[in-house]
């Protein structure tokens, strides 16, 4: 189906972004893979190149592209080449936002410029070994010490988090509110911060996911984002966003399973005939062919509403939830349709489903998409 919501500077910075994949990203994704983790160089030359906080005020050595498309764009563009390491969209598209949004001219002259360029790499660290989509279930707190908090705890599962220098780090502030929380500047070096193990996963073997320890990390008052106890308000604010934009890759991801399976199928002979050319293998195309047609829509119409501000979290968690179900499915019904060889690492499906099986998970599982989603509803 012919999308139309983008315009020709839109798909002359898709061309441009493809190729600079194609270069900088799709020759090395196997040395990755077995590296667990992407080399700092592709960061650097995605920010000479304008890739990194696209959105970023020129003042600070951004583009000034205000509009969500393009890191719609590059969200499709690593999911076409199943790309999961190279994590850009949380790079610009999540962690990005919080310093613009809530830090001070000081914080955002003093990291913007180094994060555009790629040299300063970010994560964010939420999730805790005892708590995951339950924000207000974290145990890691920041005590006011006069100039400086002292952070202790731990957190897990964080996304580029051997490669980061600069870790947004949720913790609590007020142990009488659950829900008082500060979002702190943690740096490369920092004494007491320290990095645990590479974590093993499923999928995703490209991504540098480990746990962080904060062992009485003096964090000074310039690191605080905004308030010391409405961090937790700011993490609801963002999510939206970031929701929508693994909607960007969940769908992108359904779209680049689809065609490889359609490749193979109309390769593939099984009784002396393609594989293409059953029934069964033509009404499932058929389906999945809707649905992400469907689905991008959807998704399309959530992008331009973002860009307008009227993006609301309910329907957010909507596209989140839909999309990565949808390529769950999708990937499903690929390794299936390619037999044994689906199971195979050699081929993209197989690597494909490992990837996908998180975009359930991360950022709100389903089950919590559902209980944002039914709240909307007043139930």
């Amino acid at each position: 189906m012919q999308r139309i919501h983008f315009d020709t500077e839109h798909n002359l910075f898709r061309e441009s972004f493809r190729t600079f994949l194609q270069k900088e990203v799709v020759p090395h994704q196997e040395r990755w893979e077995e590296a667990g983790m992407v080399d700092r160089e592709v960061w650097t030359k995605a920010g000479e190149m304008g890739f990194l906080l696209p959105w970023a005020n020129e003042a600070y050595g951004g583009l000034g592209l205000k509009d969500f498309r393009y890191e719609q764009i590059m969200s499709e563009e690593l999911a076409y080449i199943n790309e999961p390491g190279f994590m850009l969209p949380l790079h610009s598209a999540l962690c990005g936002p919080y310093i613009t949004e809530y830090g001070n001219e000081e914080q955002k002259q003093r990291f913007l410029p180094a994060i555009i360029r790629g040299e300063c790499i970010l994560a964010v660290a939420m999730t805790e070994p005892g708590a995951g989509s339950d924000l207000a279930g974290m145990r890691t707190s920041a005590v006011d010490k006069g100039d400086h908090y002292l952070l202790n705890g731990s957190k897990t599962y964080i996304s580029n988090g051997l490669l980061s220098d600069l870790v947004i780090v949720a913790a609590k502030t007020d142990p009488e509110n659950k829900h008082a929380m500060g979002l702190f500047l943690v740096e490369r070096g920092m004494p007491g911060f320290e990095r645990g193990r590479k974590l093993k996963k499923l999928g995703m073997h490209s991504q540098d996911t480990a746990e962080l320890f904060f062992n009485d990390v003096k964090v000074p008052k310039a690191n605080l984002l905004g308030e010391g106890n409405a961090g937790f308000i700011y993490l609801m604010q963002m999510l939206a966003q970031e929701r929508l934009t693994n909607a960007c890759g969940a769908v992108a991801g359904a779209e680049a399973a689809f065609q490889a399976t359609m490749e193979y199928v109309k390769e593939r002979k099984a009784f002396g005939r393609a594989v293409a050319d059953f029934q069964n293998t033509r009404f499932k195309l058929a389906e999945m062919r809707t649905q992400i047609d469907v689905a991008q829509v959807f998704v399309d119409r959530c992008v331009m509403d973002h860009n307008e501000k009227k993006l609301t979290a309910e329907v957010a968690a909507e596209a989140k939830l839909f999309t990565t179900e949808l390529l769950g499915r999708v990937v499903d019904e690929g390794v299936q349709l390619h037999g044994g060889a689906g199971y195979m690492w050699e081929y993209p499906i197989c690597r494909m489903y490992a990837n996908a099986r998180i975009q359930r998970i991360f950022a709100g599982t389903s089950e919590i998409m559902k209980e944002i989603i039914s709240r909307g509803l007043k139930l």
